[in-house]
């Protein structure tokens, strides 16, 4: 088995050279330059031959690099505006996201024949059916809704020719994957071409992968080299004072699957913890203040994966390995600039991508300053989340996650739930009962999500995630491979 994970982009073998804007055909050329683009995007220039060449491709790309483009563009050569069926599915985690790709379907190619529609939760159903019925050839939404259409009938996936994952790290960070993996049972025997973008590739990405794509290979548009090892090193100014709330509403949005949280002193590793159990998390801590028998406690919590933040300080977090962290949160940076790197080392090991946050207080800008010039890391600041910001991508994540408890019940439980359909429409009518309304959502929220993210299951622990990656252009064209319709 190849087990080549970090290849370097001059050592490809079959490496398909970028193409130029002049180079594209003159429908794809139209429809860039509908779009007022004068010129490819890296992404762009560097996906578009792999996906026109019909590779099975994971490609490393950030929100705003232009990904959307890399893979609609195609769309024109590789589908048939006279067949007016699903022909393109497209994946994404939220509804602004699925609404800005059909926005951009309809730019580049609606103009060619091609009719897109986004269908994402929240929403009524009928205009979506309406649209899916009248002949789409681009779908795009997110999995659960998308589900939901192919339960109803609404919609096929016989006549599928290319199946996309927007975002593929946040799909799994919104609860998704049981839906994903549920539309897969609805995939067409013959190939389809499968392409997945994602800003990272942590073990839980890599896995998704391996169980949609059959040999994904792998390219990055982060810097001049193919890496699956990156770590990404993130910071959020903020007042030194608001750091708790900050703290809470970085979790609400990155939603981790696990993450060890330094800081400095053991009274801010039990204040940060204290404050993360109120707000319902699986939390613990890790100081020298813990009798024997509790650090066994949660030390055998963290060696079987069962617990999802650990808050410690770097003395008593030394020599401990938590399995496939996804992050690092630096709630203080360290007072000693050597251990940024053993704290942000602790995750994106073994071939796997992670992000390393930190926040960084007002008084700590000039420590900041010195990490980043000691080690030459290219940080990128981030603006911290609002309280409006978290309460969108929880609603959407919570209206996800009732859908699909509403997808499971069967006839008798439907029929029992509408004794309550009356008082529902009448505490909806008042303040009152829209606290009442508000209290359960919260708690059904707290219970559904602050237990552990559903994640892929590892389906080999012989061989790791990462050696089911090969480098862009190593195996040669895949997509005449059939993927089973089930695992």
């Amino acid at each position: 088995m190849n087990t080549t994970t970090t290849p370097e982009k001059d050592g490809l073998h079959n490496h398909l050279a970028n193409v130029s804007f002049d180079q594209l055909s003159e429908p794809m050329r139209a429809a860039a330059t509908r779009a007022g683009w004068a010129q490819l995007m890296p992404v762009q220039a560097s996906a578009i031959p792999y996906l026109l060449a019909g590779r099975e491709m994971m490609i490393q790309a950030r929100t705003g690099s232009g990904k959307t483009g890399a893979y609609l563009l195609p769309m024109l050569e590789c589908l048939d505006p006279t067949l007016a069926l699903c022909q393109a599915l497209v994946l994404t985690p939220t509804r602004e996201l699925a609404r800005q790709v059909m926005r951009e379907a309809e730019l580049l190619c609606a103009p060619a024949g091609f009719r897109a529609v986004a269908v994402y939760g929240g929403v009524s159903y009928g205009p979506q059916s309406d649209a899916l019925r009248g002949g789409a050839h681009i779908v795009v939404g997110t999995p659960g809704r998308v589900l939901d259409h192919l339960l109803k009938r609404t919609f096929t996936l016989k006549h599928l020719r290319m199946l996309v994952f927007d975002e593929a790290d946040r799909m799994l960070s919104m609860g998704f994957y049981p839906d994903m993996r549920e539309v897969q049972r609805y995939l067409p025997e013959h190939s389809v071409n499968t392409w997945m973008f994602s800003a990272t590739f942590p073990p839980s990405v890599l896995r998704t992968a391996r169980q949609f794509i059959r040999d994904p290979e792998f390219l990055s548009l982060s810097s001049d080299h193919v890496h699956v090892t990156d770590t990404e090193h993130v910071y959020y100014t903020l007042p030194d004072m608001e750091k708790d709330r900050g703290l809470v509403r970085l979790i609400e949005v990155e939603n981790p699957a696990s993450a060890i949280i330094f800081c400095n002193t053991k009274m801010r590793v039990h204040y940060v913890t204290v404050v993360l159990q109120r707000f319902g998390y699986d939390a613990d801590e890790l100081s020298s203040d813990l009798s024997q028998k509790d650090r066994e406690r949660v030390l055998k919590r963290v060696r079987q994966g069962k617990l999802r933040f650990l808050v410690a300080t770097d003395v008593a977090a030394r020599g401990i390995d938590i399995p496939e962290l996804s992050h690092v949160i630096l709630y203080e940076l360290p007072e000693d600039i050597e251990s940024y790197i053993h704290r942000a080392g602790r995750t994106g090991r073994a071939g796997a991508a992670g992000v390393a946050i930190s926040l960084v207080g007002l008084t700590e800008e000039f420590l900041l300053k010195r990490i980043k010039q000691h080690y030459k890391i290219d940080m990128e600041e981030r603006q911290m989340p609002t309280d409006d910001d978290v309460a969108e991508v929880v609603a959407e994540r919570l209206t996800a996650l009732l859908e699909a408890r509403l997808r499971a019940r069967d006839k008798l439980q439907a029929e029992r739930s509408r004794r309550f359909a009356s008082l529902a429409r009448s505490l909806a009518e008042d303040e009152a009962g829209l606290e009442i309304i508000t209290m359960l959502l919260d708690d059904d929220y707290q219970q559904m999500l602050h237990a552990p993210v559903p994640q892929p299951a590892d389906e080999s622990k012989e061989s790791s995630a990462e050696a089911e990656v090969t480098p862009a252009a190593s195996t040669g064209a895949k997509s005449s491979r059939r993927r089973s319709r089930r695992r």
